[in-house]
């Protein structure tokens, strides 16, 4: 591997455009440069070789997970703390296949990603060639683009077009199939074409007037509700929709991947809405005569049953991706554009708050303060809620949070305060069980002097545990907390309240010893059992310089409340008591 002032040079030759031929892996490799790619996830193998011969010539700092789908969520991690397109190298064959599940998660939550798989060669493809599979046709569903490189002329122009498309407009992830011969012929290297698509061209610049329809509604409404959802993150409009709602006072409900957008501990914040979401949150969606909705996709984890949902309210829909206007809720005043330039629009207009609203507000405030968020404390047993709470405590919130799915994820999502745009990240449209330690690690390069810390799961974590090899190697600090309950604990949960008690395969009779699984990576290892000894166990895990694996066996019969069950609306919330 080149030492830094080598790699600095090399990557300089790498931009200079020459008529001296070069192969075509080195044409990708020069045009990831070009788009400043600054770190790369991946996993060599046959058809890759070329490639990866290229990336150590290079020197281009490259993170070797130790499976393809640890690769593509610590791509997603960077990218989401980042904005930027993490990027994503596999071979072919169950490389490239091992890679789809990440591809379809970053699909759904709109993250920018490039995914660079390789493929057998050209006179072989569509023969069943060893280690071959057709990703062109695996992926058409599940990512915003993809690409096969069929001639090395097409390739320095298709990744240019790929990081066009992978962060413009709503963001997602491309994928480029390449052909080993192609990343072995020779070619010249060009990067001053522009991109020019005449069949994508997303409208950012939302349009006035429909803007101007949404500051009259909200003037003249009685029971005004804005949901922020990702496409404010995404858009990085924080700031905008932060000043929006300290003038106008609106109150705000945030979706699962909008937390962070606004201030948690702000008092305009009610909280998250949805299936877990807070009392106060859920009940102003259900009484709402106006709903604004700025990014969020309306998803059904949001909404509950439609039929129910915001039945008072008239709705206008914010949002960059015209498909998703009108797809779940019918929105009658549709404005599309990026969340940014909207908020920008809406802060030239006359807001202010408006005393007809004076009583919504402190009908919301008072829900929030009758009707928080509470459980029952134990004198020896841990509560998975206070973990969250204690960690929050502990770090001033001043951290970065990833989660796997299920209980531990909605528990995060509820007792951990996010103030701060960018330091929630979690798997939310596609739920993908063993998300959430590789996605710490792609944040914590992203972010190396922020806290990291992984919340997973018990099950979550062993579906991707053999990352624990990268902080074994980079001393990577991540903080790794094991929320044991020893069960699927979001199955259980179901499986109680909706099937009997019947734990069909949910709970797990035995378990890895956590502790020693880390200390094979050499990664110190923390395991607590009492709630005396909470407090202490967290100090020492942050005290400590690098990783620790910090395993908690928290109560295994807690179940998440507030819940809205299945055929219900936002009003029908079960596990919900008065202060």
């Amino acid at each position: 591997m080149l030492h830094a002032s080598e790699q600095a040079e090399e990557q300089n030759k790498a931009t200079k455009e020459t008529n001296e031929p070069c192969t075509g892996a080195e044409i990708l490799l020069r045009s990831l440069v070009k788009e400043q790619v600054d770190v790369i996830f991946g996993y060599p193998g046959g058809a890759i070789l070329p490639t990866y011969d290229e990336i150590y010539k290079l020197g281009i700092n490259h993170i070797l997970a130790r499976h393809e789908q640890g690769a593509i969520h610590a791509a997603e991690g960077y990218a989401r703390v980042t904005g930027k397109p993490g990027v994503c190298i596999v071979t072919s064959g169950p490389g490239a296949t091992n890679v789809v599940t990440g591809i379809a998660d970053a699909m759904i939550d709109s993250l920018p990603l490039v995914v660079i798989t390789g493929q057998v060669g050209t006179k072989v493809i569509g023969t069943d060639a060893f280690q071959e599979a057709d990703m062109l046709g695996i992926t058409m569903p599940i990512t915003k683009h993809n690409y096969q490189i069929r001639s090395i002329e097409e390739l320095s122009q298709t990744v240019k077009e790929a990081f066009h498309i992978a962060q413009s407009g709503r963001p997602g992830p491309v994928l480029i199939d390449l052909p080993k011969d192609i990343s072995q012929q020779m070619g010249v290297f060009t990067y001053d074409k522009p991109v020019y698509l005449p069949g994508y061209q997303p409208n950012a610049r939302p349009n006035k007037q429909q803007i101007r329809k949404v500051l009259e509604s909200f003037r003249e409404a009685k029971k005004p509700v804005l949901l922020a959802g990702a496409g404010v993150l995404h858009a990085k409009a924080s700031e905008e929709l932060t000043s929006f709602v300290e003038q106008t006072k609106i109150p705000l409900v945030s979706t699962l991947l909008g937390l962070g957008s606004y201030p948690g501990n702000n008092e305009n914040h009610l909280g998250m809405g949805g299936m877990h979401g807070t009392y106060a949150a859920n009940m102003a969606l259900h009484e709402a005569d106006f709903l604004l909705n700025i990014g969020s996709r309306f998803d059904d984890r949001l909404t509950g049953v439609l039929e129910h949902f915001a039945p008072n309210a008239k709705i206008a829909h914010i949002d960059i991706d015209p498909a998703e206007i009108g797809k779940n809720i019918p929105a009658e005043i549709p404005v599309v554009g990026d969340a940014k330039a909207a908020l920008t629009l809406l802060l030239e207009g006359d807001i202010r708050p408006l005393e007809q609203h004076d009583q919504w507000r402190e009908r919301t405030q008072r829900w929030k303060k009758e009707f928080p968020l509470w459980y029952k404390l134990d004198k020896e047993v841990i509560k998975p809620q206070e973990l969250i709470e204690r960690l929050y405590e502990h770090t001033d919130g001043e951290a970065v949070v990833t989660t796997d799915v299920g209980q531990h994820q909605m528990w995060a999502a509820q007792y951990f305060s996010f103030n701060k745009p960018n330091r929630w990240i979690t798997s939310g449209g596609l739920g993908t069980m063993g998300f959430g330690f590789p996605a710490a690690i792609g944040a914590q390069i992203a972010e190396p002097e922020l806290p990291v810390i992984a919340i997973t799961g018990d099950a979550g974590f062993q579906m991707t545990l053999q990352e624990m090899s990268i902080l074994q190697e980079l001393q990577l600090p991540v903080k790794i907390v094991i929320v044991n309950n020893a069960s699927l604990g979001m199955v259980r949960q179901w499986q109680q309240l909706f099937h009997g008690e019947r734990y069909s395969h949910s709970l797990f009779p035995v378990q890895p010893n956590f502790s020693k699984l880390a200390e094979a990576y050499d990664i110190k290892a923390i395991k607590v059992e009492k709630r005396s000894k909470l407090s202490e166990a967290i100090k020492e895990t942050f005290d400590h310089q690098g990783p620790v694996l910090l395993e908690v066996c928290v109560a295994k019969e807690e179940n998440v409340y507030p819940m809205i069950c299945p055929g219900q609306g936002h009003h029908c919330m079960e596990g919900v008591e008065p202060l």
